[in-house]
């Protein structure tokens, strides 16, 4: 069951163009940067004000700039479509009569899911240091935190790979919130939709500071905590608390699923 589901996503044209569209964005911004010459003037986090400077920083800021909204939605539209898509295309009912329980087929689903999230960070973060190193060269980076000597090119390197991993476990939640909704939804559109509100409305609630209390229990609190590894000493609370957060969160909506998905009377 996931080698078929691995399958059907490297087969899918929607897969490789969406990845397409994610690597593309960064690389649109460079050409921008590249030809205004910005980067003198701080905008946004650090990081961001020294990519003309610096081209290693360009992946840190790829994974910033796809992690908002970008690679949520991406996401969430392969997650809404795991089982009501199967559904709405009439080919559930005969998923469910195979000889496989439908937890392993839950759990083949976000096997792929995760594997798209891996191709995806993958996608962005190469794309955006092959385009930072032939636009704006490659050089030592110094820590965000203004201390310490400058990161070597092999350690900037493996600190980027590690915030491409955070950022892939980043989006367990939301991924496990779209498939939870897949199961429950008549239609992909529905489920995506839905998942999307839930999105929406944590991204809006974690920058309200009324809501302070509830905000370090929101899925995307902890999602810019991967630019902590560019710190020194790194500073792993962040990172620590957005892995167990993610990992609560999309344990639990999997469970909720396994059980919808359990007692769903299949029709179509």
């Amino acid at each position: 069951m996931i080698r078929v589901e691995l399958r059907l996503l490297l087969i899918r044209r929607r897969t490789w163009v969406s990845v397409l569209m994610l690597a593309t964005l960064p690389v649109i911004v460079a050409v921008f940067l590249k030809i205004s010459g910005v980067g003198s003037k701080p905008v946004g986090p650090a990081f961001l004000a020294e990519v003309v400077r610096n081209g290693t920083w360009f992946p840190v800021a790829a994974l910033a700039l796809v992690l908002p909204l970008f690679l949520p939605v991406a996401v969430l539209l392969l997650a809404g479509e795991a089982i009501a898509g199967e559904a709405n295309a009439g080919t559930l009912r005969y998923l469910v009569i195979r000889p496989v329980g439908r937890g392993r087929l839950l759990a083949a689903k976000m096997i792929s899911i995760i594997a798209y999230l891996l191709i995806a960070v993958s996608a962005v973060t190469s794309t955006a240091f092959t385009v930072g190193w032939g636009l704006f060269g490659l050089a030592p980076i110094q820590p965000l935190s203004g201390t310490g000597p400058p990161f070597s090119l092999p350690e900037a390197a493996a600190r980027i790979g590690l915030s491409a991993l955070f950022v892939a476990a980043s989006m367990l939640g939301i991924a496990g919130c779209g498939l939870f909704l897949s199961t429950i939804a008549s239609t992909p559109l529905a489920a995506t939709l839905g998942a999307l509100g839930i999105l929406v409305t944590a991204g809006v609630l974690d920058q309200l500071p009324s809501a302070e209390i509830i905000q370090p229990y929101l899925p995307t609190h902890y999602w810019m905590a991967f630019v902590d590894l560019f710190r020194e000493p790194v500073p792993w609370s962040g990172m620590k608390h957005g892995l167990i957060l993610e990992g609560g969160y999309g344990t639990a909506m999997l469970v909720l699923a396994r059980i919808v998905f359990a007692t769903r009377d299949i029709t179509s």
